[in-house]
């Protein structure tokens, strides 16, 4: 069992089964709901998730026919989506998650959507903390 939050942790959730078909999507839709080169996201039995907390909390955005993007209304967090022709299963966005998973993803998809500032490859340093040269109390 996994178990995740919001930023604000007025969301609560467990899943309660396995993450499938986990992938780095680059489509345009997912950079612009994350805010990030792309969203990291895995299938999840609808069965299997279960809002602990904070189910008042959650909105959606239906950001096509029959498609939602559901997140928390007070810290804007994105948590799953989901498809009105899929209704066994949610996609799960694993940054919602406290928990280490087992899971690993299995692709880049959209690849040709990606942001062009996006190298797939690219051997940037790394760091345990801030970069080295952050100023003092530079907030994330």
């Amino acid at each position: 069992m996994y178990q995740g939050s919001c930023l604000c942790k007025k969301v609560r959730l467990e899943v309660r089964g396995p993450i499938e078909s986990i992938i780095h999507c680059h489509c345009s839709k997912c950079r612009k709901s994350s805010g990030t080169a792309y969203a990291t996201n895995g299938f999840v039995a609808t069965t299997d998730l279960v809002i602990t907390a904070g189910q008042s909390s959650i909105t959606s955005f239906e950001t096509s026919p029959g498609k939602q993007r559901h997140f928390c209304r007070i810290c804007a967090s994105p948590v799953y989506s989901s498809n009105n022709q899929d209704p066994q299963r949610v996609r799960l966005r694993l940054g919602i998650l406290d928990s280490d998973i087992v899971e690993r993803p299995m692709s880049h998809n959209f690849v040709s959507s990606r942001a062009n500032w996006d190298d797939l490859d690219a051997e940037l340093p790394r760091y345990e903390g801030y970069e080295p040269d952050r100023a003092i109390g530079t907030n994330s």
